[in-house]
């Protein structure tokens, strides 16, 4: 038998350790739960933070877009609204399809630059327009607000660009947007008539099939 005292002494040294293995093994998984925790966080904070500079440079886009839409001002008001009208009377003739309209606004010596359809020329177009008016699929251009812009050309007449889109609209069904893009028309004037000479159309984004 062990002398009481001794027997006491180890078992209070016995304590002592189960006790600091008690207490490293409870530092230790804190220590893993905070680590996790702290990841968790780490991966939340760096989703917010990704939102939020996503949302900021869209806004930021978004602003700039309609600042160039509202900084634009006409060297010209009267070249402005002279080309203004003429292509609400080109397009209007298109919308129509009134062939003797669209016609005379259409230089002999057109090239028609397309980023799709490549280069036509004038006979080209002509028939392309016929083909469109004689069709069941009826076509609409409308022209995006805000988006056109005249600039004087010396000598010549005038540049004209925009957005527009157009909306399709087959035989029993409703219309449809099909498509939108941006364009260039070179206006020339000549023993003053306005005829366009070059039309540039690209950037399009296609809506239908």
């Amino acid at each position: 038998m062990f002398p009481a005292k001794l027997t006491v002494v180890r078992f209070s040294l016995f304590i002592s350790h189960l006790w600091k293995a008690i207490e490293h093994s409870l530092q230790v998984v804190l220590l893993k739960k905070t680590l996790h925790y702290m990841k968790a966080l780490n991966r939340i904070m760096i989703f917010i933070l990704t939102i939020t500079i996503l949302g900021s440079a869209c806004s930021t886009s978004k602003k700039n877009s309609r600042a160039e839409v509202r900084n634009y001002s006409p060297v010209s008001k009267d070249l402005y609204d002279s080309i203004a009208y003429f292509d609400s009377v080109f397009f209007n003739a298109f919308n129509t399809r009134s062939l003797e309209k669209l016609e005379p606004l259409l230089s002999e010596n057109l090239e028609f630059y397309h980023d799709l359809g490549g280069v036509t020329n004038y006979n080209q177009n002509i028939d392309a327009f016929r083909k469109t008016f004689e069709s069941d699929r009826m076509v609409r251009r409308e022209l995006v607000r805000g988006t056109l812009e005249v600039y004087p050309i010396k000598d010549y007449g005038a540049v004209e660009t925009g957005i527009h889109r157009f909306y399709a609209t087959e035989k029993g069904q409703e219309e449809k947007l099909s498509s939108e893009a941006k364009f260039i028309h070179l206006w020339q004037q000549r023993d003053g008539e306005w005829k366009i000479s070059r039309i540039i159309s690209y950037g399009h984004q296609e809506y239908l099939k």
